[in-house]
This record gives structure tokens, sequence and C-alpha cells, in this order.
């Protein structure tokens, strides 16, 4: 068993207590390591070490920011096998995929490099004769990086990447499911050559209650997260310790709606492809398929035949298979959306069942005759489930699209533009992909409305989350 140890104020530090973290393999249900739980004090040790770094680190010019970030995803991307090693065991992802997201990831990081001599002002004339208004952008100081499970590579540079272009300091706490691959990125970080302070970044896993402690230190002036609506709540008491900032990317459920025009055969076959991806545990997978009346059976019978015929299983067997879902408590959560849906009138076209043997599989599965006051309507399933209903008109498709808690993304099949443009100006989402399933472009803004989160990610927005203004009056 590999002995893993956290990164604190820019080193391995021992664990200082016996407490530790079960890490386990989803596609056997098996523990495969522990990693130790930090401390509530190693908790403040870091923030207090970001803090004292986050001060040089944010007067130096923004290109030598710049300079240390594009050396550590050369860091990163030099390490892609073993970060992908360590993300497939811990995650039920194929090789392949893990070490491409950390590839990816180490892409993301050189884009946000590129920011260095983009960070912008403003200059303002002012009512007063012989006077500037000069908008200055700064660092918010220390931020506090929640990662999820479900790509937690990608994310975490997602995070840090912004935070630390802008002059940051980041304390990084990783999913207690997937924490391996993180210490793995540590080890990129704790390079020399990557030209960052010791205490600049920390990385560390740890329990729920040490990660209140963390969030709530006076010197943390931001916290970040990706997750679910309730830990989004919770991070919103977090906030109020210190008024920090919160940026929350948060629940989804993303609406599929596909006009009479649309090739079939091709939204069938991306359908499955976005719903079946990491087992359907993907912020932005389709959620629920609103399919117009004229084309409902047979895009349904193409959907039954397509799901029926995914396989699923250990990818690190056979990678093409689809994988686990995190947790034994994750697959109780959706076979239990799926039992009351089926009590409520839905019709199981494929999947629905538990499958036998290890791991935390779960077949991929159809329902149709679904309305839309349903629970697997309303609720994110955030699994390998498609629920579908039919629709009259555009009209009423995008009334059911919009009636909704969460507004992350949608996605729209059809050839029409005066369709497009009557969703682009109506939907009730952040995102509108258009002929296609959502892909987070990093240069496009990532930003959810309702209750799909606060602030967002990627691109000049996502990374002007991590500044605060300051105005100067000139008078001259």
């Amino acid at each position: 068993m590999t002995h893993h140890q956290n990164f604190i104020a820019g080193r391995f530090a021992a664990p200082s207590s016996n407490a530790v973290i079960e890490v386990r393999n989803p596609a056997t249900g098996r523990v495969f390591t522990t990693v130790p739980a930090a401390t509530e004090a190693e908790a403040v040790a870091a923030v207090v070490a970001a803090a004292a770094a986050q001060k040089a680190w944010g007067k130096l010019p923004s290109i030598q920011r710049g300079d240390a970030l594009r050396r550590l995803a050369a860091e990163i991307e030099a390490r892609a096998g073993a970060i992908g090693a360590a993300l497939a065991q811990e995650s039920g992802k194929s090789l392949a995929d893990a070490t491409a997201e950390a590839v990816y990831a180490a892409e993301l990081m050189r884009y946000h490099a590129e920011w260095a001599r983009r960070i912008e002002g403003e200059v303002i004339p002012s009512d007063t004769p012989n006077e500037t208004l000069l908008l200055k952008r700064e660092p918010i100081g220390v931020v506090a990086c929640l990662i999820p499970f479900n790509y937690p590579v990608y994310t975490l540079v997602r995070k840090i990447a912004p935070a630390l272009i802008a002059g940051n300091a980041v304390v990084v706490r990783p999913s207690n499911s997937t924490p391996t691959s993180a210490f793995a990125i540590a080890e990129a970080v704790a390079e020399a050559e990557a030209g960052l302070p010791p205490g600049l970044v920390s990385i560390m896993a740890m329990t729920h209650e040490t990660a209140r402690v963390l969030c709530t230190q006076p010197a943390v002036g931001m916290i970040t997260l990706t997750g679910s609506v309730g830990a989004g709540r919770t991070v919103l008491d977090y906030c109020k310790a210190n008024i920090a900032r919160p940026s929350l990317e948060l629940g989804g459920k993303t609406p599929v709606i596909v006009e009479p025009d649309a090739d079939l055969d091709e939204v069938a076959a991306r359908i499955v492809a976005a719903k079946t991806t990491h087992c359907g545990q993907v912020c932005t997978a389709a959620e629920r398929l609103y399919a117009h009346e004229s084309i409902h059976d047979a895009l349904l019978d193409r959907l039954r035949q397509a799901f029926r015929a995914r396989g699923f299983g250990d990818r690190s067997v056979d990678p093409d298979r689809m994988g686990p879902l995190a947790t034994a408590a994750a697959r109780t959560h959706v076979h239990g959306l799926v039992e009351r849906a089926v009590a409520e009138g839905a019709v199981l076209e494929a999947g629905g069942v538990l499958p036998d043997g290890d791991g935390f599989f779960y077949p991929p599965t159809l329902l149709s005759g679904c309305r839309q006051e349903m629970e697997i309507i309303r609720e994110e399933v955030f699994g390998p489930v498609l629920a579908m209903l039919p629709y009259r008109d555009a009209a009423q498709a995008l009334a059911l699209a919009n009636d909704h808690q969460f507004g992350l993304t949608s996605v729209l099949f059809t050839e029409d533009y005066r369709t497009v443009m009557r969703f682009a100006d109506a939907i009730e989402a952040g995102e509108l992909y258009v002929n296609r399933f959502p892909a987070d472009p990093y240069q496009g803004f990532h930003a959810g409305w309702k209750r799909s989160g606060l602030g967002g990610d990627d691109g000049k927005h996502g990374m002007l989350e991590f500044t605060q203004t300051r105005l100067v009056i000139l008078k001259h």
C-alpha cells in the first residue's frame, strides 16, 4: 500500500496524527490505500503560510507569475502518466481517459498563464475637473479550493490556475474519494523548477470539520467549490465568518431538446455517449430529454437499443465500457430515484437494476413516460439515467426546460436558426449548446443560473472572479 503525505506549506509533511481516510477503487469496492487526514492545526498552519507567501507573490510582475505557471504546467504534463494512474485507480476511469485529463489540465494551466499581460484595469472620466479615476485589479489573498470527485485533476487546476495568475495563494482540499491524484499534482508543485514560493500552494486531505476550520480562517478571502447544492449552502455558511467571497458551481439538470429536423441517428449516438461518460457523473450531463412528439417514438426506439447495448464494467480491464459510480451511497441514491420514478408511472426502457458482483456499477438506464412534476425530472440524478418526455412545440419545450430549480447548461438539436435564436434569447441557463453536448471550453465562461451556482469558471470572467478592485481618485 502506498504511503501518502499531505503537502503543507511547500513540503510533504509526515502525519501528525493517526487519523486516516480510506480510499476505495469504485470498480472493486475495496480499499486500496489510505491517506492521512490533516489536523485542524495543520489546516491553520497552511493558511498562515499561504497568507505570508501571497504577499510576495502578489507583488511579482504578472509576467513572472505566468512564467511560473508555465513551468508548473510542464511539470504536470511530465507527470501525466503517474497522475493518470492514480486517478484511474481512485475514480474508475480508464488509464487513457485519466491520463488525458492530466494533459488537458496542463493545457488549462498554460491558458491561464497567458492572462499575465491581459489583467487590465480601467481609466474612468471623472465629473470633477482635473481628476481621473483609476480602477485597479488586485488579488484577494488566500483562496480555499474545494475539489469534487468526478474530474478532480482538471477541476483542481481549473481553480488554482486563475487564482495564482491573479496573485493569490491557494489551499486545496481534494475530495476524500479522489485524493491520491491531488497528491500526484503536489509532487509537480514541489519541484523547485515550478518557481512557486513555499506555502503558496498547499494540498491536504481532511475531514469535513477540518475543512470548516480551514474555510473560516481570518486570512481566507474566497472559497471556491464545485459540488452539490447542499455543499454550496455549507460553503455560504463558511463565508459568513469573514464575509469571504463565494464561487460556486453547484447542481445541474441539463435539458436536451430535440426538434423534428434533427438527425435522430446522430442525436441518439451523441446522447448515449454523453450520458454514459464517467457513468453520468458530470454536472452538465444530459438529465432530461424533451423530444418533439412527431419524433419521440422514433428517437425512443434508437435510444432503447443503444442503452441496452452499452456495456459497463471495470475499465482497467476493458476501457471501452462504462465505469462505476463513485461510491456505494451514490449507487443506492441513483437506484432509489429510478425505483420511485417507476412507481410514479415511468416506463423502464433499459437498465434500472442493481447488478451482481463487486464495484459500484449501475447500468445505463432509460425512462420514458415521465412527467414534469416527477422527482426524476426535478432532482439531479448524477448517474447514467435519462428521463424522457414529449412536447408539442418549441414554446412548450422552452417552458419545460425553464421550469426548473437548476440552470447550469442546456442542449438544443435543430437546424433552424430561428429556433436557435429563440432559445438563445430565452433559455434560463448559463450555457446553451447547439447540436453538441457540453465540453466547457476553457476560454468561455462556465456559470450557472438559479441554484446552479454563484460566480463561474473559465475564460476572462472566470479569472477575474479571483480579483478585487481598488478605485483610485487622482486629483491633478
